[in-house]
């Protein structure tokens, strides 16, 4: 996964290795505030499945940067299925960008994995199950209406065809 790109939508395309030395210079930029890295993936079914996922480094209070990858699978019968793909890519990302940021000296931000389900609609009742596959691997999880990674920023670039 590491010749993934990701794209910045004010400095475009970037790899990993570039998308680290952007979030280690922004943070950096204010050394004194405090930050979130916030990670996660949305899909929706077109032809195929369209996936996205989006990493936000917020600054609290300040504003924050975003990225997002969009990629595309054959179709996935089950829905339950797709919200777990949805969290595995997220939680591959993380541990991808957690690494690098820890070799780069950064491995203290607080690290949010934002899942695409809530109590309200379809997906409430896999709540418990895919926040325990978060937690499990030793991660945060957010989920609706604090999820903004994955139903807002990602969300977005699924139906930006």
């Amino acid at each position: 996964m590491r010749q993934v790109n990701f794209i910045s939508p004010t400095k475009g395309r970037m790899d990993l290795d570039a998308l680290c030395d952007d979030i280690m210079e922004y943070v950096i930029s204010d050394e004194e505030s405090d930050y979130r890295l916030m990670i996660g993936t949305d899909s929706q079914v077109h032809a195929d499945v369209c996936f996205v996922t989006a990493i936000i480094i917020y600054r609290e209070g300040k504003g924050g940067r975003y990225f997002y990858r969009r990629f595309y699978q054959a179709r996935i019968p089950s829905f339950k299925q797709r919200i777990f793909m949805e969290a595995n890519y997220s939680l591959e990302v993380a541990n991808l960008i957690m690494e690098m940021l820890d070799a780069r000296g950064l491995g203290s931000l607080n690290v949010e994995i934002h899942l695409d389900v809530g109590k309200n609609g379809k997906t409430r009742e896999i709540i418990k199950e895919v926040v325990s596959m978060i937690t499990g691997c030793g991660m945060c999880a957010q989920i609706k209406p604090d999820s903004v990674g994955a139903s807002s920023v990602a969300d977005r670039y699924t139906k930006a065809m």
